[in-house]
């Protein structure tokens, strides 16, 4: 009896690592939902979809994207994800305005990017371009960077707004450039490429997408793209670390977490769905046609970026003094 009692005992204290080690192997046996911080429509929209239904035929059960618009530039969502289970079946589009520049431009977002994240993997970066009007003799943006340092007074340039990853890149640009500018804010890109058309504002940090039309048809020029090497979209195009400010890297980086705790297996299963997706020619050309470039990486990887970019961007943030 005591024998038998002893073994019973055995069982039921392994069985309450029996249960999760089972649903990791069954991981996935429901539908997933990735939430998106933001509203519909967007690059972000773009990014997650793009990989969703790949990822959805290899795990066997749909990935469900839902939008979340509660504010914050996306971080009240994000704090709600990073408190959420960490079983595998709540994921987030986290991107640089969420993981690093938010967090240091809203009080009390409620998370910590290093510690309350399990990350899966990269989807893609998509840098800015340095736009200008057609009226403007620049040849490159070497020359407009001369032209700058000549200027007895602060050289206009305009962004979508104040404190968006574009408008950062400019700051950036300023302090690397050794330059005075005169930042002119807009409520969004497309009001940004109205007046760049209209001769308005003459120079410009703007993102791809939304910029591509006016390019194609002449009614500006792009002189640079802002990440570290050329852009699928654009290979002919310089980079801005190419044109006088060696290491210029500026990107807005798109990825897939977890909230930490998540168990390894599971990341690694959606760490290695994500990579698959990411090498098919129909994902990569959707991305490259949205201004992105595809950028697998390990889960190690993809939590070393998310680093790199809090620490990059958090200074400049403290240096400017930006706060909502």
């Amino acid at each position: 009896m005591q024998i038998r009692n002893a073994c019973l005992f055995v069982l039921v204290a392994a069985l309450p690592c029996a249960a999760p080690a089972a649903a990791q192997q069954d991981y996935p046996n429901r539908p997933i939902t990735l939430v998106i911080p933001l509203p519909p429509g967007g690059t972000n929209d773009m990014m997650a979809r793009s990989v969703a239904d790949r990822m959805s035929a290899a795990l066997g059960q749909q990935i469900v994207i839902e939008n979340r618009a509660s504010g914050g530039s996306g971080t009240v969502a994000t704090r709600a994800v990073a408190k959420g289970p960490a079983d595998g079946y709540t994921l987030l589009l986290g991107y640089t305005s969420t993981l690093a520049t938010g967090p240091h431009m809203f009080p009390n977002v409620g998370y910590d990017v290093r510690k309350d994240f399990a990350p899966i993997g990269l989807i893609g970066g998509a840098p800015a371009l340095l736009l200008v009007h057609p009226s403007v003799t620049y040849r490159d943006a070497r020359d407009l960077i001369a032209d700058m340092r000549a200027s007895k007074e602060p050289f206009q340039v305009g962004t979508p707004g104040i404190s968006t990853v574009n408008h950062l890149a400019a700051v950036m640009f300023a302090q690397q450039a050794g330059v005075k500018l005169q930042y002119i804010p807009y409520k969004g890109s497309q009001p940004l490429i109205t007046d760049m058309v209209g001769g308005h504002v003459k120079v410009g940090f703007n993102p791809i997408p939304v910029s591509r039309g006016a390019l194609d048809g002449k009614l500006i020029r792009a002189l640079a793209a802002t990440s570290a090497t050329r852009s699928s979209t654009f290979p002919d195009l310089p980079t801005i670390s190419e044109s006088g400010l060696p290491g210029f890297d500026a990107v807005l980086t798109y990825g897939i977490v977890a909230p930490a705790g998540t168990p390894r297996p599971i990341v690694e299963r959606l760490n290695k769905v994500l990579r698959d997706a990411l090498a098919t020619d129909e994902v990569k050309r959707r991305l490259i046609q949205e201004g992105a470039d595809p950028m697998p990486t390990t889960p190690e990887e993809h939590g070393a970026i998310i680093d790199k970019e809090e620490t990059k961007w958090s200074s400049i943030i403290k240096s400017m003094g930006i706060k909502h």
